[in-house]
């Protein structure tokens, strides 16, 4: 437990004009930060997540083995009495799973309140709460809302949105980008909160009322497309595949002048002259 803070946010216009600091709520942002229950509220989150789709079959739902294998005496071999026993290929399984298993796990009220409230405070700290004034969208506009991350400098982040309520319209325009998630501020888990890089609040979501600011038309920021960082093994196969094409392209050019280099030496074989027939040696005669 650490002791009380206070923490102020930097505050935005919905198109991402800067405004004065905004203090954040006593409440929920005192500084608290459990690692701990933070591990202990995620697992249990991922742990709800998990089907039990796993399952297999005994010997009794085996198809086949029916027939007694070879017969009882007389072989020299072992006896059996199926095929679908589980010491054979192919048969049963013993104490496997059935898809019965039941993988959740509860959390008390408190602990979940707790884990809460420390993911919000560990992106407090790290300045990663942004406090955005009003999110007021008459219909769903991808580019309006992606132009807002891209002004607050954090297009190629994981953003989460957190609205006063349930706002369709912004939802609707952040459905589509990958890495944003928009949730009513009630209902964002520990979960979400740590998976973010930057979190957005509406001012209304936290308790403050920030008055409209007037705003002129702001002119489009282009975005880059951010490339996923190359692995050694990727680097090292785009390497090879330049090397390659280099290569390919060389031995595409060589070929001309090898064709012209041997063009050349045709001139002087022209100019030979087949060499005279030898004159046919006089038979001799018979004596």
């Amino acid at each position: 437990m650490a002791d009380t803070m206070n923490f102020e946010a930097a505050a935005y216009t919905a198109l991402g004009t800067p405004r004065e600091k905004v203090s954040l709520p006593q409440a929920p942002f005192d500084g608290t930060v459990n690692v701990p229950v933070m591990q202990q509220a995620v697992k249990a989150m991922l742990a709800n997540q998990r089907q039990a789709n796993a399952s297999t079959k005994t010997r009794g739902f085996v198809v086949g083995g029916n027939q007694k294998p070879w017969k009882q005496k007389g072989t020299g071999r072992a006896r059996q009495g199926s095929t679908r026993a589980p010491n054979w290929p192919g048969g049963g399984t013993v104490f496997g799973p059935h898809g019965d298993r039941n993988y959740s796990q509860a959390l008390p009220k408190q602990v979940r309140q707790l884990a809460r409230k420390s993911a919000l405070n560990a992106r407090a700290r790290e300045n990663a709460v942004l406090v955005i004034d009003k999110f007021a969208y008459d219909a769903p506009k991808t580019a309006q809302l992606h132009q807002l991350l891209a002004r607050l400098g954090v297009a190629h982040q994981n953003a989460l949105i957190l609205t006063d309520g349930v706002k369709t319209n912004v939802y609707l325009s952040g459905r589509n980008l990958p890495k944003v998630r928009v949730l009513p501020y009630s209902d964002a888990s520990t979960y979400d909160l740590l998976w973010s890089d930057v979190v957005l609040v509406e001012a209304s979501a936290i308790g403050q009322t920030l008055a409209p600011v007037a705003e002129k038309a702001v002119d489009k920021v282009k975005v880059k497309k951010s490339g996923t960082p190359k692995t050694p093994k990727a680097k090292k196969a785009a390497e090879t595949a330049k090397k390659a094409t280099a290569k390919k392209a060389a031995v595409k050019k060589a070929p001309g002048k090898k064709a012209a280099a041997k063009k050349a030496p045709a001139k002087p074989a022209a100019a030979k002259k087949a060499p005279a027939k030898k004159a046919a040696a006089p038979k001799k005669k018979g004596k």
